[in-house]
């Protein structure tokens, strides 16, 4: 059985290891492939693995061979997978792994707003705190987070994680779902309607699948709805925001900060509005990419692609 991996740079760059798929037939692995080289690599492979490079219905078609997809994320939407369930192609991807390292992440984020640390620390190398008739020096605002309100949008696992950590910081969490676990609710928890998270959050927090509900779910109608001085952190995906109206929000001073992970576009285009906002940070969606996190992906993504071959085939999205 011939397993091919077209993309497998990001999740393995040489830190762990393919032993599991290796064990389980013939594997070759690409670190990155175009999109000419599609077809020609999977050839007559009966297992394709995927993380970004994308199996459409021409793929399929020209490659009769395939029997499972494997996708090495949670997002799924680089498959065709209304063609692969055509073939009876199960397509399988990682539903959990990155529930803690996303969860820490938007506090990363949220504490670099904060305080500033990176910045702090290149003052303090370029002598600026040698210099410095004081005892200590602040070039940024300051901002302590106990007491303040985090809003989560989306209160699935990693929402819920995000919502234990603000609760440790002494912060309020109100959280806006579609479905409502009432047991998670304290009183320093609760469900609230979109409106009333708006209004109440000193910071927001993205923790929300994106689908037609979600898409562009930050614009310029829900900013104008938001505190005076908000703080936007997006770890989940990049279509939830209108970028654009982020960019006015924070030129206008609505929104004090923003950090976002991820983006409409990856990699971020040259003409992102958000590479010329001010206030806001921007890193390359590395919320799920700690060694640990990569590797119990990896470890999931074995276990798929067994199930699949014992004919009991687990987390599969098109079934």
């Amino acid at each position: 059985m011939k397993i091919v991996i077209l993309d497998g740079y990001t999740e393995n760059p040489g830190d762990l290891s393919w032993e599991g798929f290796e064990s389980l037939g013939e594997l070759v692995v690409y670190d990155r492939t175009k999109q000419e080289d599609i077809i020609p690599r999977i050839g007559n492979a009966e297992i394709v693995i995927t993380n970004k490079t994308p199996l459409d219905k021409k793929v399929f078609e020209a490659c009769p061979s395939i029997k499972y997809v494997g996708v090495l994320a949670t997002g799924y939407n680089v498959v065709d997978i209304e063609a692969a369930k055509e073939r009876n192609i199960p397509v399988s991807n990682i539903p959990t792994y990155g529930t803690a390292a996303v969860a820490q992440y938007t506090f990363a984020l949220l504490l670099e707003i904060c305080h500033h640390v990176g910045k702090h620390n290149d003052a303090v190398k370029s002598g600026k705190w040698t210099s410095c008739p004081d005892f200590c020096f602040w070039d940024y605002p300051l901002i302590e987070l106990a007491g303040k309100t985090f809003g989560c949008i989306g209160y699935g696992r990693i929402g819920q994680n995000a919502g234990k950590l603000a609760q440790c910081f002494g912060m309020k969490v109100i959280a806006y779902d579609e479905y409502q676990n009432k047991e998670l609710e304290n009183e320093n928890m609760r469900y609230v309607d979109l409106d009333t998270l708006l209004a109440e959050s000193d910071v927001i927090s993205l923790h929300c699948p994106l689908l037609p509900s979600t898409n562009g779910i930050i614009n310029k109608d829900t900013i104008a709805k938001m505190k005076d001085g908000v703080i936007i952190i997006n770890t989940s995906r990049g279509p939830l925001i209108v970028e654009e109206d982020l960019k006015k929000g924070l030129v206008d001073g609505k929104i004090y900060y923003a950090a976002v992970d991820v983006v409409s576009s990856e990699p971020i285009s040259e003409d992102n509005p958000l590479l010329t906002a001010p206030n806001c940070i921007i890193t390359p969606h590395i919320a799920w990419a700690p060694k640990e996190s990569r590797k119990r992906l990896l470890d999931i993504a074995v276990s798929n692609l067994e199930a699949y071959l014992s004919g009991k085939p687990v987390n599969v999205v098109n079934g």
